[in-house]
């Protein structure tokens, strides 16, 4: 519960600059090109931190990098409201990206210590579906605190709601199942029942194995494929209501919250239809490639369509639909990485993926400024982008990944098979 209320701050401070962004724009005499390299700014630390926060919760645990990183965004979100012109502003978004970069990976390794495999795509739909419907809490609950204090207190009452999360969270949260006192001998053999931790013999291949090979590579361009339109929707789907739509204020509330929702049930369902699809399939990667690949292509007719559709409604309809398939894919392929890396390298190599695909991060909010300021087709063609990439990443994973963790070939002596210890 406490990563589900984890996700749903992380996304609720990340969805708040798109959504105060005609504020901020008006105060600051902002661009949107220039608004762009704002939302890019804090995806660029973001992703570097995203691979540094894996490789700290292998090292360290998942209890004290979130401990640091959660008190560490919750001061930067504050100082936004503080800053009173563009590069201050980009200055702060670095050092709030920097500070939200081991949000997944972290998830991802607390995922993989607590809950045996079978299981590993509900509790990971769960615990980031609040993250979507965070973003749906965050448009009401944002506007209203930018409505009767301004945009620049809404800003600190977000960090102080982090700084009281950190609290329940350093006073209950373990690393392991092992070390928590609430933590039962008959839940804790469910927990590893059917998952072991590799301890891997001499001769066996190393971590760069993991890092180099092909199925790493086509995981991380498939999640750059479903994270390009989300970030899209973070930072530009309440100016495209506000200034395409023409939504009032009190209608972006409900326009730009009402998506996420399809976002939150597109996690948590996607879960429960990813694990089962596991258990009935005898190749456990190809269930979970179905349930990433198929919602993708989906979101990508939907992306499409936004384009074409004249009413606030069906606007709304088509960014839901898109937002629940994304959402069930991602979830899907986070469960995916489980099936081809070592649990002791998950961490790591999670934290690997997920800064190669947050570049969509970088690339995204910029070059949808830049499309939406330049371009005689404006937010049309950025939709179109992202179709267009949603398809190439659904070619890759399903030409790249491969169901081997280790393969024998790769050895380079020892084919004795590996040995193991439960956490």
């Amino acid at each position: 519960m406490l990563l589900f209320a984890l996700g749903m701050i992380n996304y609720t401070d990340r969805a708040a600059v798109g959504i105060l962004a005609p504020q901020i724009q008006h105060d600051l005499h902002i661009t949107p090109s220039q608004l762009g390299w704002v939302f890019s700014a804090f995806f660029f630390s973001y992703a570097i931190f995203a691979f540094l926060g894996g490789y700290l919760s292998d090292k360290f645990g998942p209890k004290r990098t979130f401990g640091v990183a959660v008190v560490s965004w919750s001061v930067f979100c504050s100082l936004t409201g503080a800053v009173a012109t563009l590069s201050p502003l980009i200055f702060v978004r670095l050092f709030f990206g920097a500070s939200e970069g081991p949000m997944n990976s972290t998830t991802n390794r607390m995922v993989t210590n607590w809950f045996p495999r079978k299981e590993t795509a509900r509790a990971l739909g769960f615990t980031l579906s609040g993250q979507n419907l965070g973003s749906a809490v965050a448009a009401p609950l944002v506007i209203s605190l930018g409505y009767f204090f301004g945009w620049r207190l809404a800003f600190v009452v977000l960090g102080a709601i982090g700084i009281l999360w950190c609290v329940l969270w350093l006073g209950f949260a373990s690393d392991r199942p092992g070390e928590s006192r609430h933590v039962t001998p008959e839940e804790l053999a469910h927990i590893t029942s059917d998952r072991s931790e590799a301890v891997l013999p001499k001769g066996s291949a190393p971590l760069r194995h993991y890092i180099l090979r092909k199925s790493t590579w086509g995981l991380a361009l498939g999640l750059f494929a479903l994270l390009y339109p989300l970030y899209i929707f973070v930072s530009w789907m309440p100016s495209y209501f506000t200034n395409v739509m023409h939504v009032t204020p009190t209608g972006l509330s409900v326009a730009a919250g009402v998506p996420w929702i399809g976002g939150f049930l597109g996690y948590f369902l996607g879960g429960f239809i990813s694990d089962l699809f596991f258990k009935r399939s005898e190749n456990g990667l190809k269930a979970r490639k179905t349930t990433t690949i198929v919602p993708l292509l989906l979101a990508t007719v939907t992306l499409s369509a936004i384009p074409s559709v004249q009413s606030v409604s069906a606007a709304v309809i088509l960014f839901t639909l898109s937002l629940f398939a994304l959402s069930m894919a991602t979830q899907s392929l986070w469960a995916m990485i489980h099936e081809v890396t070592p649990v002791i390298y998950m961490g790591t190599v999670g934290g690997f993926i997920h800064f190669l695909a947050n570049m969509s991060g970088v690339i995204a909010p910029a070059l949808t400024g830049y499309v939406i300021e330049h371009a005689a087709s404006g937010y049309a063609s950025a939709f179109w982008i992202a179709a267009g990439i949603g398809l190439c990443g659904a070619l890759s994973m399903l030409l790249l990944v491969h169901n081997k963790r280790i393969p024998s070939h790769e050895h380079t002596s020892s084919k004795a098979p590996l040995t193991t210890r439960h956490p």
